[in-house]
């Protein structure tokens, strides 16, 4: 099963490789189709994804939400993870000035395309400091058999 992402490895990637995807970021973000790109953080969480001979597992890192506002569902073989981080802020905030700001709020939607032999009945979700875990069993086709070869 192919997923289109990158396995993570021991080898570095070069100074070249780090510079020419950093300038082809800014570009992309500064031709973006979308107006207001420049101006609007947008993201979505990070995820790993783990496979075994029953299970294919999802990780995704949402620090900093509350589990109430977040939102896991499957439709048409595509495992979809939306919500909202919520800013707090009080009446004391409006007179801070806030010289650096990193943090990211507001919506979030990410798409996982699934296989066909996922059995989307046993799919089982859990949210724990941060870090949310969908695990989905696997169809009896998708499993690994032996095939005995036979010697003539």
């Amino acid at each position: 099963m192919k997923w289109g992402l990158t396995k993570k490895g021991k080898e570095q990637e070069s100074m070249l490789d780090s510079f020419e995807r950093d300038i082809s970021k800014v570009f992309d973000d500064f031709f973006s189709i979308r107006p207001s790109s420049m101006f609007e953080c947008e993201w979505s969480p990070c995820v790993d994804i783990e496979e075994d001979e029953k299970n294919l597992r999802v990780v995704a890192e949402i620090p900093g939400i509350d589990e109430k506002d977040l939102n896991v569902s499957i439709e048409r073989n595509m495992l979809i993870i939306s919500g909202e981080k919520k800013e707090e802020k009080t009446e004391k905030d409006a007179a801070k000035r806030y010289v650096k700001s990193e943090r990211i709020f507001g919506s979030f939607y990410r798409s996982i395309s699934l296989p066909e032999d996922i059995i989307t009945d046993s799919v089982k979700a859990k949210f724990k400091n941060g870090v949310l875990t969908v695990e989905m069993g696997k169809s009896e086709q998708a499993k690994p058999r032996k095939i005995q070869i036979d010697v003539k």
